[in-house]
Order: C-alpha cells, then sequence, then structure tokens
C-alpha cells in the first residue's frame, strides 16, 4: 500500500468522528497496536529529541523497505507516533523522503495539539525522514 493510500485511509477513519475526544481515544486505541520497539533499543541514541514525552524509534531495512518500531512513556503520543508508524514503515526510504505531511493537516491533529505535542510531532516526522535519508544513502 502507498504512503498516500495509507494517509487517505486515515483521513477517512478521522472523519468518522463527531468531536475531538472521541479521535483521541482513536489514537490511544492505535497506540495499543504500536509494532513495539525491542527493550534492547530503548536507549537515549533513539529518544527523539523535542519530544515532552519519551519516544523511542527503532528502523531497519528489510527487502529495501524501511520497517520502524516505536514505544512512549505517555498514551496521547503513543497513538500520534503509531499513526507516523502505519504511514511510513515497510515503505521504501525514497518514498519516504517525498511523502507530505498535509494528512496532519487535513485530521486536524496539528491544531488539536498542545504547542509543546505539536512540536515533538514535527520532530517525530522528521527523525522518520532521517532514517530513510540515512538508508537511501545506504542503497546509492
Amino acid at each position: 500500500m502507498t504512503i498516500k493510500a495509507i494517509q487517505e485511509d486515515l483521513i477517512d477513519e478521522f472523519s468518522m468522528f463527531e468531536d475531538w475526544e472521541e479521535r483521541y481515544q482513536y489514537m490511544i486505541d492505535l497506540g495499543k497496536t504500536l509494532p513495539l520497539i525491542e527493550d534492547a533499543y530503548k536507549t537515549q541514541d533513539n529518544v527523539i529529541k523535542g519530544c515532552q514525552s519519551k519516544v523511542w524509534v527503532h528502523a531497519e531495512m528489510d527487502d529495501d523497505k524501511v520497517v520502524f518500531t516505536a514505544d512512549s512513556d505517555a498514551i496521547i503520543t503513543k497513538g500520534i507516533i503509531a499513526i507516523l508508524i502505519r504511514v511510513f514503515s515497510n515503505q521504501h526510504p525514497k518514498d519516504i523522503i517525498a511523502a507530505d505531511t498535509d494528512f496532519i493537516d487535513e485530521i486536524g491533529l496539528k491544531e488539536h495539539l498542545s504547542p509543546t505535542r505539536a512540536n515533538g510531532l514535527v520532530s517525530m516526522i522528521k527523525q522518520l525522514k532521517m532514517y530513510a535519508i540515512a538508508y537511501q544513502t545506504q542503497l546509492n
């Protein structure tokens, strides 16, 4: 499935909810489905800088695709990283690098986050793309 198709699915899913309380609950539920990072990767090197909560992300290549695992010590943040991993995991590095993140605005996520969580969201996206850039460099 392409990044764009996954983003469109998320937009459709979030549009089913009437208010942001329901959307937050859905994000929490998505966080429970997150492919969890192994404890061995819960290191300072894998903590995303710029997040209020602790968020660990690990990336590895599998058949020319980047596979992400993650965890967070906060339930909303865990939901946010779960959304991003759903979009970017199991994708080619060049597609991750080229992907836009307009879907975040379309689901209304950024405008309903506190400023510190919104900054954390930007940091998460940057870190996932940095992993993709590193892997793309190895492929070239």
